[in-house]
């Protein structure tokens, strides 16, 4: 059943001056925007052929035209609709339109008259085919966290959130307000809801333009028919929206006020979704029995005609271009030339690149970071884990002293190894799990890129150590390591030291290659050549390749581990009745026990240098600025 919503009144708010003074300042009044694009058109290059291919005949690359001479315009309380059968362009027209398409792309796109700016993307929502949110929060955390980011600083938290709620009321989200947003193994909202959250999301800016790429995309035709509905009450309230939409229902179909069809980038058709099968009709195809209009149009675009029986469908997508050129094209252009906005003051009050200063987009992602990630960062397996390994440590090396040296540091050397795989691998992912988030909210101008990088870090640092602080004090007095507090601390000290580098390389890892799968092996080939080179497993290594261990965070963790324990001037049982130093024994020797500032000084630098490696690396994902 269709929902009934009312529109949003923002004009409740406070209004500043420019508003007093009747003014329309884009996402705080409703500012109607006449979108018209004209003779729109984008190529991409294909790539030149391989050096193994057969095909010669190309030395350079070639130029593929995805969208060819678009044109059209969407007025404000208008919903147009873009069909096509995939791979027809709508999801880059619709791209273009919202000011996230760039290379190759000309034509005219304007906004009440004016081009591309920072005062229309204040305005505009835009809601990805994917609902790209967070499992673990509820519905209003989710929302409320949206608000504190995208609103400006002009309204205070608790305007912040009573706004949140207010879209929540309009969008029949209040039943499952305190839900999880939930995941592909993780029960949470219905599909529908959760892409009233998406679109909420958007709503919370009062968007003078919505895009949407197939918002009904999984839903069942009910849900589909309520996000639908949603949407026609949301443009009656006087916004413009421009959605994809794959194959509607017939209800559906007649809810939209234009439609555009699209076949390989190029119109077969632009104008009132009543009117279309009456235009096909004049021009020689109607379907042949009663059917979804929808489905009858992607058969035409498709190059599929009741009236044609041949197999090459280009006869029949050629007519219809043919066709669109001689009744519709000229007619369009000449409609859209007359179009005008009354809308003149189209101010942005000086506004900013952000909506909130850094340290309130710091704060807000440090809260939303800490309460997501804390149910992967403790989740039961991982805790099961840790204790496992750790309470099997200790029994392996239960009470070994150092008449069994050896052992000892074999010990110390296991502490090294386990937790340095176990951070690089947890790390990694964090990146491109992260990746469409990020790009998501960095589109829409969230949060700078340093606000979120530092949140994220200065978030996981206290949640990365408290596994490793429950590991070590399990397993070190049970493996018989020396009992005093100070050895104890100093020991924890260089291993969770060695974490932070760990997860430091685990970040840069994961953010320069984004693919869980490449950064996985990556991961376990540099981490393997690091233990190997550690100093523990060959004490002489030919002169050649000896330079790998100065880059090995697992040698100067190791040799953290071995001075938190051993001084040069202790002794141990080496034969009966004769006592020797420890720092003669060769495998310690070979480490060296005397200089305590270089192994903290290079896993400093570890700390820093990984982490600038990741940043770096993140300003080529999405929106880089």
């Amino acid at each position: 059943m269709a929902m009934k919503l009312e529109v949003m009144d923002m004009d409740s708010m406070p209004l500043t001056a420019d508003e007093e003074e009747g003014h329309c300042i884009f996402g705080k009044t409703k500012c109607p925007v006449l979108l018209k694009f004209e003779d729109v058109l984008y190529k991409i290059n294909i790539p030149k052929t391989g050096w193994c291919s057969l095909d010669k005949s190309r030395s350079t690359d070639d130029e593929k035209v995805i969208l060819k001479n678009l044109t059209g315009a969407v007025l404000p309380g208008e919903m147009l609709a873009m069909l096509g059968p995939s791979g027809s362009g709508k999801t880059t027209l619709l791209t273009a339109l919202g000011g996230r398409l760039g290379g190759k792309l000309s034509g005219s796109i304007t906004y009440n008259g004016k081009p591309f700016n920072k005062v229309v993307k204040r305005s505009m929502g835009f809601v990805t085919q994917d609902d790209v949110l967070y499992p673990h929060l509820t519905v209003t955390e989710t929302l409320v966290f949206t608000a504190l980011l995208r609103l400006p600083n002009s309204l205070t938290r608790e305007e912040k959130e009573v706004h949140a709620k207010i879209v929540m009321d309009q969008l029949g989200l209040t039943k499952c307000k305190d839900s999880i947003i939930g995941g592909p193994f993780l029960r949470g909202v219905s599909g529908g809801e959760r892409k009233r959250v998406s679109i909420g999301q958007e709503m919370l800016i009062n968007p003078s333009l919505l895009f949407l790429d197939e918002p009904t995309s999984g839903l069942d035709s009910t849900t589909a028919q309520s996000v639908v509905s949603t949407l026609w009450e949301l443009a009656g309230g006087g916004r413009t929206v421009v959605m994809t939409i794959h194959q509607p229902s017939s209800r559906l179909f007649y809810m939209f006020h234009k439609i555009l069809l699209l076949s390989d980038g190029q119109p077969l058709y632009f104008g009132k979704g009543s009117q279309a099968l009456d235009y096909f009709s004049s021009i020689g195809h109607s379907p042949s029995v009663a059917m979804n209009p929808s489905e009858f149009l992607i058969d035409l675009a498709n190059g599929i005609s009741f009236n044609d029986v041949e197999e090459d469908h280009k006869p029949v997508k050629q007519a219809l271009l043919r066709a669109y050129e001689e009744n519709l094209a000229e007619k369009l252009k000449a409609e859209i030339k007359g179009l005008y906005s009354d809308e003149e003051g189209l101010k942005d009050n000086k506004m900013g690149r952000w909506s909130t200063t850094w340290w309130e987009q710091f704060t807000v992602l440090l809260a939303r970071g800490l309460r997501e990630r804390r149910h992967e960062s403790f989740s039961g397996l991982k805790i099961g884990e840790v204790l496992a390994v750790g309470t099997l440590a200790g029994l392996l090396w239960w009470q070994s002293d150092t008449a069994h040296l050896h052992d000892q540091i074999g010990l110390l050397f296991f502490y090294s190894s386990f937790w340095g795989m176990f951070s690089v691998f947890e790390a990694i992912f964090t990146f491109p799990q992260e990746r469409a988030m990020l790009i998501k909210e960095r589109s829409s101008g969230m949060y700078r890129l340093s606000s979120y990088f530092m949140a994220m870090t200065v978030g996981d640092m206290p949640m990365e150590m408290v596994l490793p602080t429950v590991f070590v004090t399990i397993s070190y007095w049970m493996g018989g390591l020396n009992p005093s507090v100070g050895h104890f601390l100093a020991t924890l000290f260089a291993l969770l030291f060695s974490v932070l580098a760990s997860q430091g390389l685990g970040l840069a890892l994961g953010a320069v290659v984004m693919n869980l799968k490449t950064a996985a092996t990556l991961g376990s080939v540099i981490m393997l050549t690091f233990l190997l080179a550690g100093g523990y497993y060959v004490q002489h290594v030919p002169y050649f390749i000896a330079w790998i261990k100065y880059l090995s965070l697992s040698h100067y963790t190791y040799k953290l581990l071995l001075m938190s324990q051993y001084s040069s001037h202790q002794t141990f049982p080496c034969a009966p009745n004769v006592s020797c130093k420890v720092a003669d024994y060769p495998p310690i020797k070979n480490i060296g026990i005397d200089d305590l500032h270089n192994p903290i000084l290079a896993l400093l630098a570890m700390i820093m240098g990984y982490r600038l490696i990741a940043y770096a690396a993140l300003t080529r994902v999405g929106v880089s600025k």
